[in-house]
């Protein structure tokens, strides 16, 4: 009996020490990246990284199409991948998907690079603000720009970026003479190429694909190394929160300026005609938001002002007529500053010609529609005042030779006649002195 009990706890022991460790879960966190790469793409990515984290997922796929974004997001992007203590496999997918500009970098930066069939990467080379060509890029002409001070800047801009994608493609073993040229020469690879030459791990048709050849393959992380065993786990998909959809939806540039032309128009017509409330709240709501928006873009400051004053202008033209010359000014200053308002030629973060072209239109329209109503209020004859009773007909309420009482229009006024005048003769408002009317009569007494 005791042998067969010390067999027994033999065999558990044994069963013990080579069963796996499953202290993780079974499921994958997947989550789509789609569009220029911005804050709130930072946070949404920061919100899958915790919740992978904390589920101790083994894996999460970050299924990437993108034509680049913002350099500051993309690196705070790649702050938390480095630092992930889950793997992150950057799947650029579908067929027909790219990984261009920003989204080259995140794909050097990931643990696992993949890519699908008929997709593409490349084109890293950082474009400065206000879009003056760098150097190495195809529009630049090489040794004309080492010359000037603002040449430095772009060397500096350059070299940085270089150092950058450099640093990514050593520390994950992929090529880094490819990398260089991404930045250097803006060059590109479809996913075969790219494969031959050790930009990316592996070419995937889809996700389960994906899952079936990242089983076994091991993985270093930031403190240790993983084999990560894919085979047979579910897929959990994560997508955008509300803050993410809002942050999103006013961070896009066209919808910051639409935001931007509501809250300026709401306060006008709030100051116009105080106490209607509502136009002053939407205006003041409208015009945080927007401030807020370009608070995280790359706006020119100048372009900004330009709008402003473009603005300023056209309100001037309602108040203070100049028969075109304010409004006119002020529509092109408005055009022109939408213009330059993005200080960037990053994919996705600039302003829609069409749009601008439709406000700037609007705008003078209607300041035009203001201005030919002033125009028509002065060629209008005058209705009120003094002025309108020259001409009119008075009777008088008694006799007398120079000063007495008259009725016109319903009123009592005071009345001066060069003649003398009975009552109830009818006579002829002929001028004003004050609040005293110049009459005479309409026809005198007739003789007989």
């Amino acid at each position: 009996m005791f042998k067969r009990l010390l067999a027994l706890l033999s065999i558990l022991v044994f069963c013990f020490f080579k069963a796996p460790a499953s202290t993780g879960s079974s499921t994958a966190i997947l989550l789509e990246v789609k569009g220029p790469i911005g804050p709130p793409t930072v946070s949404y990515i920061e919100r899958a990284l915790k919740l992978a984290s904390s589920k101790k997922a083994p894996l999460l796929i970050l299924q990437l199409d993108t034509p680049g974004g913002l350099d500051a997001s993309m690196r705070e992007i790649i702050q938390h991948l480095m630092t992930s203590t889950v793997p992150v496999a950057t799947f650029v997918a579908p067929s027909g998907a790219r990984a261009a500009s920003a989204g080259t970098y995140i794909l050097y930066a990931s643990h696992i690079a993949a890519m699908a069939p008929g997709t593409n990467l490349g084109a890293a080379t950082p474009v400065q603000l206000g879009g003056t060509p760098l150097p190495g890029s195809p529009e630049a002409s090489g040794d004309n720009l080492t010359m000037s001070g603002s040449s430095d800047m772009q060397r500096k801009i350059i070299n940085d970026a270089e150092a950058y994608i450099r640093s990514l493609a050593q520390l994950r073993g992929r090529n880094v003479e490819w990398a260089v040229q991404a930045v250097r020469k803006a060059e590109s690879l479809s996913s075969e190429e790219a494969l031959k030459q050790n930009v990316i791990d592996l070419v995937a048709t889809h996700v389960p694909d994906l899952l079936a050849q990242l089983d076994g393959r091991e993985i270093k992380l930031i403190h240790e190394t993983q084999i990560l065993h894919t085979s047979g786990i579910t897929i959990q998909r994560i997508e955008p929160d509300w803050h993410t959809k809002l942050l999103s939806f006013i961070t896009n540039p066209n919808v910051a300026y639409i935001l931007m032309l509501i809250g300026i128009y709401g306060l006008i017509f709030e100051f116009a005609t105080p106490g209607t409330l509502l136009p002053g709240i939407v205006g003041a709501v409208s015009l945080l938001l927007s401030l807020y928006a370009f608070q995280v873009l790359p706006i020119s400051y100048a372009g900004f002002a330009l709008m402003l004053f473009g603005l300023a202008l056209m309100i001037a033209e309602a108040f203070a007529p100049s028969f075109g010359v304010l409004g006119l000014g002020g529509g092109l200053a408005f055009i022109i500053g939408s213009i330059f308002l993005m200080d960037t030629t990053a994919p996705g973060y600039g302003i829609s010609p069409v749009l601008v072209g439709t406000m700037g239109l609007l705008n003078l329209a209607f300041f035009a529609f203001v201005l030919g109503a002033v125009i028509q209020a002065r060629k209008r004859p005058v209705v009120t005042g003094n002025n309108t009773m020259i001409g009119t007909k008075a009777v008088a309420l008694e006799a007398f030779e120079i000063e007495g009482k008259v009725k016109t229009r319903g009123e009592i006024w005071q009345a001066r006649s060069p003649v003398a005048v009975e009552a109830e003769q009818d006579l002829k408002i002929t001028g004003t002195d004050g609040l005293v009317l110049l009459v005479t009569p309409l026809k005198t007494t007739e003789e007989k």
